[in-house]
């Protein structure tokens, strides 16, 4: 009788759709920290300033919101300067849509990758999110430098840093998992229907003017649109909160938005991950014969 064979790895789909394997996650921490370094590595290969685009394209984009925003349509800032107040909901919503646009694409552009070898899928937009990291600190140290100089050097504005700005990490922490939470529903569509990517793509692009980066979500609280107030409506985008929090913890910049909004995209994180995880797991069985 021949003896029973045993295996060290036992590849199988997933049986449950809401279920993730993170002991298998944590085997291959090794391999996301590789994809991590390959993320950063080839980003800015064969440019001349690299990692200085970080600063580069923030204080571009700062400087058109301060011509276009500031200047010619005069929309105030609640008192804070216009460099700092730009910058603060740039830096959030650059690491939030980067970390949404690389994990929307993740699977259809490594699907080379996925075909030759095994290993936890999720780990490629994981990858993605962390290493948006270093981008997203670059930019902070940015916001810092130019908070400490207007601190320092501007008499009329009086820096107002308060407790909330410690819930910094938990902020990023939920940018980070709505972003996956979107980017992993997405990716597992665009295997099958490529026109999501397309349609995605402007759709970031609307999502930004739908939250309030270049004008105070306090200017929001006196209009209505159908009966319903727009500010109302403007934290339901589940980022709202988590910008309003920073710029209110770094800025002072407005009211606090409130605990049962910044609840609320908590919550909508968690939903939304698990969201993600089903259709990620009903999706990876089959996806390599359409991707």
């Amino acid at each position: 009788m021949a003896a029973q064979e045993h295996w060290d790895t036992v590849i199988e789909p997933k049986d449950k759709l809401l279920s993730v394997d993170f002991k298998e996650l944590w085997r291959y921490r090794d391999l996301t920290s590789l994809f991590v370094k390959r993320n950063i590595i080839t980003q800015y290969k064969q440019t001349i300033l690299g990692p200085v685009w970080f600063v580069v394209q923030p204080a571009l984009t700062v400087l058109m919101y301060m011509i276009v925003f500031g200047g010619i349509a005069g929309i105030p800032t609640d008192g804070v300067p216009r460099p700092l107040f730009y910058l603060a909901g740039t830096c959030m919503w650059n690491y939030f849509a980067d970390c949404l646009t690389k994990t929307s694409n993740t699977f259809v552009n490594n699907s080379s990758i996925f075909g030759k070898v095994y290993f936890p899928r999720l780990v490629m937009p994981i990858a993605d999110v962390v290493s948006n990291l270093l981008r997203f600190g670059i930019q902070f140290g940015f916001f810092v430098l130019i908070y400490v100089f207007y601190a320092l050097f501007d008499p009329t504005y009086n820096a107002t840093l308060n407790w909330y700005a410690l819930l910094f990490p938990v902020l990023v922490l939920m940018m980070a998992g709505l972003a996956l939470g979107f980017g992993t529903i997405i990716s597992s569509m665009t295997t099958k229907y490529r026109d999501l990517q397309v349609l995605f793509s402007f759709i970031v692009q609307l999502w930004m003017y739908a939250t309030p980066i270049v004008y105070p979500l306090s200017q929001t609280k006196s209009m209505q649109y159908f009966g319903i107030p727009v500010h109302k409506l403007m934290c339901l985008n589940p980022v709202t909160p988590v910008i309003e929090t920073f710029k209110y913890g770094f800025l002072g910049a407005g009211e606090f938005v409130g605990w049962r909004w910044l609840i609320y995209s908590f919550v909508f994180m968690i939903v939304l991950l698990a969201l993600g995880i089903v259709v990620f797991n009903k999706v990876q069985k089959s996806f390599m014969d359409t991707v």
